[in-house]
């Protein structure tokens, strides 16, 4: 009689990917605890630099802690690394140190780097992470050396590492920053509201890291040819750019009206960007009308784009239900966009997203708000800021108690992984049902 066959288990790539983040976030925090990384070389409690690890990986940029006062410059350095892998992704990142040992990549693995930064599809997979790892570095690297000259004027050799720092959180958009002091604490951009060499250069940094990879690499290879560009580059380009212009008028007009123009323009285009899930602020958000904070609650939980640096539902996921809501009206079977039919698994899984996003934002802020005793809307810009990974903040995350930053420490893990990344990683191995109940029709609307 013949032995069965013990079958090994793999890991899904969901499960890879999942378990990945939180490795990091838990090697980070551990890292985060050492007395030497500190500035004042005591251990610091387990929940803080774990708070901490999963704002930096998470790419988020929430903090208990001043990033400048508190943490010495290994704690900053480790920061500063943990967001680099978070941004590019653990998976990208393991991929590459795989490339530069030259180690043979198997179809698992690319098959997990394909869900990692959302490929449509396994094939060039490995030669889009190099281009990924290129472009990364060199935008970096050029946004470093433009704010330079102005970070060495002010805070003299430490410019250099002011530069570096601010370009990598900007790129990746993280949102934590190195500004703050002892006495004047989570300050963030907000004494450079009117340097137009940092306010353009971290715009610029947000943006790009913001719209996507694949989205640069069809950039790079069809140049100005809009109408060869996948129709998913063409979604992002556009609903970024909506995204980007009409809530700047709306700062512009009724939010920052009373400053001078050049400052008003700066100011209104830097809170439109940096909502869509950076974090970094030059202007007190307190002092904005409820409408403003309104508005970047909504800005924060879209966030970026798919295969980006940044988390948020995504721009496409909107853009999306958007066009399905134009087929409804039209009374078209199927969604469209740019000559082309959306799949309607594709509406689904953004319903899907939605939906999670709604339900995780509001049922963290209810949370936060009876066991914290706050009003209702501070803890909505609170969560939205977690869920979204942005990092935008009213102030009230430093004095939250232990339960609340639990709660904003799971929002910022599952904003970043992807709500529908956990949901698959779940029900991987459980067995697909083919058979159909009977239909009924419900009335909606």
């Amino acid at each position: 009689m013949e032995e069965p066959v013990l079958r090994k288990k793999c890991l899904s790539s969901f499960q890879a990917i999942i378990l990945g983040f939180a490795g990091v976030i838990l090697a980070g925090a551990l890292i985060l605890m050492l007395p030497f990384a500190a500035r004042s070389r005591t251990v610091t409690p387990f929940h803080e630099a774990l708070f901490t690890a999963t704002s930096a990986v998470c790419v988020t940029g929430l903090v208990v802690q001043d990033t400048a006062s508190y943490w010495s410059g290994f704690g900053q350095v480790v920061i500063l690394i943990l967001i680099q892998m978070g941004g590019l992704g653990v998976i990208t990142v393991a991929a590459s140190f795989a490339l530069l040992a030259k180690r043979k990549i198997s179809l698992m693995q690319r098959t997990t780097m394909r869900e990692a930064i959302a490929a449509p599809k396994v094939g060039g997979i490995v030669r889009l992470t190099g281009f990924i790892l290129r472009a990364t570095f060199v935008t970096e690297l050029l946004g470093a050396v433009l704010m330079m000259p102005v970070f060495c004027r002010d805070f003299g050799v430490r410019g250099i590492w002011m530069s570096v720092f601010h370009s990598i959180s900007a790129f990746c958009n993280a949102g934590f920053d190195i500004m703050g002091t002892e006495n004047i604490p989570f300050v963030s951009l907000t004494s450079y509201q009117k340097d137009p060499v940092i306010n353009i250069t971290v715009v610029l940094l947000i943006v790009t890291g913001g719209i996507g990879f694949l989205t640069w690499e069809d950039i790079r290879t069809n140049k100005w040819q809009f109408r060869r560009y996948r129709m998913q580059s063409k979604v992002i380009l556009i609903t970024t750019g909506i995204l980007l212009v009409v809530p700047a008028l709306y700062f512009f007009f009724f939010e920052f009206n009373l400053l001078p123009l050049a400052d008003r323009v700066c100011q209104s285009a830097f809170q439109s960007v940096t909502a869509r899930t950076a974090g970094f602020n030059t202007a007190d958000l307190n002092c904005l009308k409820s409408t403003g904070q309104g508005i970047l609650i909504v800005l924060m939980l879209i966030g970026g784009s798919p295969g980006s640096t940044a988390g948020g539902m995504k721009t496409t996921t909107i853009a999306v239900l958007f066009a399905n809501v134009l087929a409804v009206f039209r009374r078209r079977k199927d969604a469209q966009c740019f000559g082309r039919r959306i799949e309607c698994e594709a509406v689904q899984n953004a319903a899907t997203v939605l939906m999670m996003y709604l339900v995780l934002f509001m049922t963290g802020a209810l949370i936060i708000s009876l066991v914290e005793g706050i009003p209702m809307g501070v803890c909505l810009f609170e969560t939205a800021s977690a869920v979204g990974t942005v990092g935008l903040s009213l102030g009230i995350t430093p004095d939250l108690g232990l339960l609340s930053r639990c709660v904003l420490i799971l929002l910022m893990f599952l904003g970043r992984v992807g709500g529908l990344t956990f949901i698959y990683a779940a029900l991987t191995g459980a067995a697909k049902n083919f058979s159909k109940l009977p239909q009924e029709k419900i009335i909606v609307g």
